[in-house]
């Protein structure tokens, strides 16, 4: 007999809170000599369901993934997931976008603690992925394919939701400290757990890159020097829990990043432009906040959830012979959520929404959306699961939107199967600077900018096999976007004419001949074209694959390898004077190990870009060569 929605969701919640799951795959050890633990996705439905029930391509990364291959900042986290292309312009701390299935760097949501931190006073509102550390981070779920139906403007590629750690239990202390190549110095320290009905966790983290090399040699006048970046981030979270009753708790996170970023721009007094002689400087502040409310009624059949969260980002650049330019953005946005068990293998999810976006420099204008959302999560008979969804937006500026998601998956545990399929639509609002911001007298706004659209598909089978010691699958997607927002044919303003179709595959095969011992490999294929130019769009490799190897050869020793393979792209030069050129593909390989002197404390080290590959992502910015780290780790 199958287990009911509402059963698995009891179960689930209790395993996420425990932190007990494993990093990958369905399996428990092969021979099938332990009952496995299904991994539990938050994002795919808002609700915590079982991976496996799931039509959805889902990602996810836990805090022990993180540790084993000792990735410092988000961006190393994310340029190996499969379906994302990360591009970072310059070393740690600089701009950093993610391309997701071939769509734009702002197509995707990023939510971190249920907090929209896309940033208004960005001329894109793209989320910049480069301010982030992973030090607090429980879980990262990278949730692929349009998903407005569910969260609305950005998520025409997907979702990225970023989950940090809970206290619970005795109270427990973590520092670690590192060193090592390019002036890289780094500490962390948490402090979690719980008493009574109080559950508390609070981190400092701080990560320091003093000279990481950008400036292409080749770029370079003769006898020129080159100045290489310098980042500092200094990051403070806290995430706090009061259960009230037994039914009913409250909730606070908040989190703030002080960064300041040394980088070499360009001087625009040649042409083509060639990097500054003298180097500019980026400051930003960045707030996040959200509390809620959270209630569980009637026996169990009704679970809401009331929150208010708070953004603010503020940039300050200093350019040479430039004055200072501020950017700030706001966002309030005030959320209810409710689950309703209508039966116990049927759910059906509530919400709304209530958000306003304001920049305050360089112009002041705001937005207000109110959206409402449905969705319907349901289980026919042993093995069909599916999860309907429809979503209505209405936005002050533009009016009003209506998108949908249809994701029906067949499971069977028995072979090991699971067929999936969806189909759903998504948009872009276009955003506060495109609406307001003039550059007279050569460049305008457009108030009556409507927002981008897209309808996306996607199916895919996974098999596991020999009892899941091995699993493997392939997805294939394809997403049609309309109305993008790119200048007009007078070149002055911006209009609705661009449309777009990417397409492609990801593959992989996940083998776990042991306990001790994991290996992954990811591919993923894409082609993504400019309809109207007939032309490869930017920035999109068509090829993409990852190694992953995670060993554990005795209890104390941890090792693991990760290898990231990227094929060519189109991209244009730093200032785009020259649009379109070919960029040659990379290989990087990155190996960490940890050993654990006692339970206490552990000694660990890295090696990042292993074969010392010299490349450049996007085009005229070197990513760093071979780089050796160390640190010292204490747990009481």
């Amino acid at each position: 007999m199958s287990t009911g929605l509402g059963a698995r969701r009891v179960l689930v919640s209790a395993l996420i809170l425990s932190n007990v799951l494993p990093a990958w795959a369905a399996g428990g050890a092969p021979g099938g000599d332990a009952e496995p633990l299904q991994l539990v996705v938050v994002s795919a439905t808002r609700i915590p369901t079982p991976q496996l029930d799931l039509a959805s391509s889902v990602t996810v990364v836990t805090a022990e993934d993180m540790a084993a291959q000792q990735q410092r900042t988000i961006a190393d986290v994310l340029r190996n997931i499969p379906g994302l292309n990360l591009v970072q312009q310059g070393g740690p701390g600089s701009v950093t976008s993610v391309f997701m299935r071939g769509t734009n760097s702002n197509h995707t949501k990023v939510l971190i603690d249920g907090i929209d931190v896309s940033d208004p006073s960005n001329a894109n509102a793209a989320f910049d992925f480069g301010q982030l550390l992973p030090q607090d981070i429980e879980r990262i779920e990278v949730l692929r394919g349009p998903q407005s139906g569910l969260y609305g403007s950005d998520a025409i590629g997907g979702v990225i939701n970023v989950i940090t750690r809970s206290g619970s239990g005795p109270m427990k202390l973590a520092a670690s400290i590192e060193g090592g190549s390019f002036d890289s110095f780094n500490q962390t320290a948490g402090l979690s757990g719980s008493q009574d009905a109080f559950r508390y966790s609070a981190n400092v983290a701080h990560l320091h890159s003093g000279a990481t090399p950008v400036t292409p040699p080749d770029l370079l006048g003769p006898g020129e020097p080159r100045h290489d970046d310098y980042y500092d981030n200094f990051t403070v979270s806290t995430k706090l829990g009061l259960d009230v009753a037994p039914s009913f708790d409250l909730g606070l996170v908040a989190r703030y990043t002080s960064t300041h970023l040394h980088y070499t721009g360009e001087d625009f007094s040649t042409f083509p432009a060639l990097p500054a002689a003298q180097q500019s400087e980026s400051n930003t502040d960045e707030y996040y906040g959200r509390a809620t409310a959270h209630l569980v009624s009637l026996a169990g059949a009704l679970d809401q959830t009331l929150g208010v969260a708070f953004m603010r980002n503020q940039t300050a650049t200093l350019q040479p012979q430039t004055p200072e330019g501020l950017n700030t953005g706001e966002r309030v946005k005030v959320d209810w959520q409710g689950a309703v068990r209508l039966a116990a293998a049927e759910t059906l999810l509530l919400g709304l929404e209530d958000a306003r976006d304001e920049i305050s420099q360089p112009l002041s204008a705001s937005t207000r959306i109110d959206s409402g959302y449905a969705e319907l999560q349901s289980q026919l008979g042993e093995h069909w699961f599916s999860a309907l969804n429809a979503r209505y937006d209405d936005n002050d500026r533009f009016g009003s939107k209506v998108t949908y998601r249809v994701a029906p998956a067949w499971v069977s545990q028995a072979s090991g199967t699971k067929l999936k399929a969806s189909v759903g639509s998504g948009f872009k609002a276009p955003t506060l600077s495109e609406l307001f911001q003039d550059f007279a007298p050569f460049f305008f706004a457009n108030p009556n900018l409507k927002p981008e659209n897209s309808v996306g598909y996607d199916a895919g089978i996974e098999q596991g096999l020999a009892g899941n010691a091995w699993r493997l699958g392939a997805t294939w997607f394809h997403n049609r976007i309309r109305d993008l927002i790119t200048t007009d044919v007078t070149g002055t303003t911006w209009a609705n004419v661009g449309r777009a179709t990417t397409y492609g595959v990801e593959s992989f095969i996940a083998w776990q001949p042991a306990r001790q011992l994991v290996l992954r490999v990811d591919h993923t294929y894409t082609e993504a074209s400019d309809d109207l130019a007939h032309q490869e769009l930017l920035r999109r490799p068509k090829h993409k694959g990852t190694l992953n190897v995670s060993w554990r050869p005795r209890e104390a020793l941890l090792l693991d390898l990760s290898v990231l393979s990227v094929s060519t792209w189109v991209d244009g030069n730093r200032d785009f004077s020259i649009p379109r050129l070919d960029a040659p593909g990379y290989t990087t390989v990155n190996l960490a190990a940890a050993f654990d002197l006692t339970r206490t404390f552990t000694v660990f080290g890295r090696l990042d870009n292993l074969l010392d590959r010299r490349y450049e992502n996007p085009v005229g910015f070197l990513q760093p060569g071979l780089g050796a780290f160390a640190g010292f780790r204490a747990k009481l």
